[in-house]
């Protein structure tokens, strides 16, 4: 229990998902309309389920903080913990990642903020992480602020989002990239691909394997040269003198898989009640407008979704005609998805697929930052992952979204 700076006792504790579901939805409608720029908000997307992020994870939690003279639900936070690999280590990170930080706009600057990032933080100690991190917008300085100045974080990285209307993605270019393949792997071989080329970005999942299986997740897919063969088999094998000097791959080639937020959303809308359907309406208003996408076309009667396209990775000379390929192929497959609206993608900013990713005027860009504290004792021969300087290279998890 803590003091707020108006002497009210200010109790955290675990959300309850019996009795804390509407309060909730309405604290989140509360700080969406206040708007993230007067006080702390770190952006998070529930869509009628206030644990939809952190589900995913078998160590996750959500702590509320409430004024314990009335029991009013003044604050929320939600955390949970991932393994991630490294390229400065042969091992694995036990990661905590703190998402959707809300305090009431009545009781900002009160140090409830500060209150529930050190209580998520203590949980994730105790739970054994090393590090955690968060994503938060550039704009939002008061989160920033709360974050590097009040919390000791570090900034590790800058990733930027790129979205685009699915409407408005080239489909059929017939005189484009006629030379391009694309090819759907199975969950196997796409395991074996990535397994084998994960280490070069700086952080990664380590269990690739339970995100391709996940029923949110479309496929995978390779594109390449059509005039290049490309035998699958031999990614991740060791190499021997038989094949040593055996192309792995083609000259420019990428993979990619989509993962589809749509009928995850339609689920969750079919449980959201009236207070829900405000917060939504809300959250539209304000995500259309960077879409480039009619307010219209944002009514509660027409569900919401996008793809979204994680794990991009490539090589070679044609990367970009590549990529328009890609492009063009995850349009096709959104007009076959109902409800998709969108195509998103995640990428670091030093990234090298950052700069063949097609541009256009209806695309839209929104800047992310990522910071990262160590909070448990130095490990891996006393090698601290904050002391390493920016990550611009690294796999963007499609299960934080």
């Amino acid at each position: 229990m803590m003091d707020d700076k108006m002497g009210n006792k200010v109790v955290i504790r675990e959300f309850n998902e019996d009795k804390d579901v509407e309060v909730v939805m309405k604290l989140e409608k509360n700080c969406d309309q206040a708007g993230s720029q007067n006080g702390i908000s770190t952006i998070t997307n529930t869509k009628g389920d206030p644990l939809s992020r952190v589900r995913f994870y078998h160590v996750h939690v959500m702590l509320v903080a409430e004024l314990h003279k009335n029991g009013e639900l003044v604050g929320m936070v939600r955390g949970c913990i991932k393994y991630v690999a490294t390229r400065f280590w042969g091992g694995h990170v036990k990661l905590g990642c703190i998402l959707g930080l809300r305090v009431s706009p009545r009781h900002r600057r009160m140090g409830i903020g500060l209150k529930l990032v050190q209580s998520i933080e203590e949980w994730m100690m105790r739970n054994g992480a090393e590090y955690t991190f968060l994503a938060t917008e550039e704009k939002n300085l008061a989160s920033r602020n709360l974050f590097a100045l009040r919390c000791n974080y570090i900034k590790s990285s800058s990733l930027v989002i790129y979205l685009q209307p699915a409407s408005l993605l080239p489909k059929n270019r017939p005189h484009d990239h006629q030379d391009i393949k694309i090819e759907k792997l199975s969950i196997d071989q796409a395991i074996l691909i990535y397994k084998n080329h994960l280490p070069s970005k700086e952080i990664y999942p380590t269990d690739i394997d339970t995100i391709l299986k996940e029923k949110l997740s479309l496929g995978t897919w390779v594109s390449y040269p059509h005039s290049e063969d490309w035998d699958i088999s031999l990614n991740g094998k060791e190499m021997n003198e038989d094949t040593k000097n055996t192309k792995t791959n083609p000259s420019s080639w990428a993979i990619f898989s989509i993962w589809n937020t749509c009928e995850a959303h339609k689920r969750q809308m079919r449980r959201a009640n009236e207070s829900f359907h405000a917060t939504l309406s809300h959250a539209r208003d304000k995500m259309f407008p960077c879409l480039k996408m009619p307010r219209c076309e944002s009514s509660l009667d027409k569900p919401f979704g996008f793809l979204f396209l994680y794990g991009l990775h490539g090589k070679g000379e044609r990367l970009g005609e590549i990529m328009e390929s890609i492009w063009g192929f995850a349009s096709r497959l959104a007009e076959n998805v109902r409800d998709c609206r969108e195509i998103m993608v995640e990428l670091g900013v030093s990234d090298p697929m950052r700069e063949v990713v097609p541009q256009g005027s209806t695309m839209s860009c929104i800047n992310d930052l990522w910071y990262l504290k160590r909070v448990n004792g130095l490990t891996h021969d006393d090698h601290d992952l904050t002391s390493n300087g920016p990550f611009g290279n690294v796999f963007v998890d499609p299960r934080d979204l």
